[in-house]
């Protein structure tokens, strides 16, 4: 495809994709009529999303072990030294996994890996599905 051709397809689809769009300007408010389908697909997607009650979010990884002491150990540690920061374990055989907080966006979660990595060696994010009502603690 030459360079004409791709200017030539981009402008199509520009005009193809403002053109499905009536946007009509009226102080200081736009207003979008969108199709049907457009509506029903998007009805589909909310609802789909309330039933499932999670978000995709972020965790601090502290251990992965097969040691379940260990594990324990370090997870009464953490929340001596960390008594605002929650954290839990998951059975992912044949590994317990110790992970901490609950982050919306992997730069909130950075800040906290940060500050841990003070007391804690080999610290990584991890994505995990996450409730909302996790979120509304700050660390």
């Amino acid at each position: 495809m030459t360079g004409s051709q791709t200017k030539w397809g981009l402008l199509i689809v520009f005009f193809f994709v403002f053109g499905a769009l009536t946007v009509s300007y009226a102080q200081n408010t736009i207003n979008v009529a969108e199709g049907p389908k457009i509506s029903e697909l998007m009805n589909r997607f909310t609802e789909l999303n309330k039933a499932k009650g999670t978000i995709s979010g972020w965790r601090i990884q502290i251990l992965a072990t097969t040691d379940f002491q260990k594990m324990e150990s370090s997870r009464s540690t953490f929340r001596y030294r960390y008594p605002n920061i929650p954290v839990d374990w998951r059975d992912s055989k044949p590994f317990y996994q110790l992970r901490a907080g609950a982050f919306a966006t992997k730069l909130e979660a950075l800040r906290i890996k940060h500050i841990l990595s003070q007391d804690y060696a080999g610290l990584y994010l991890v994505r995990d599905d996450i409730r909302p009502s996790e979120l509304v603690n700050a660390y």
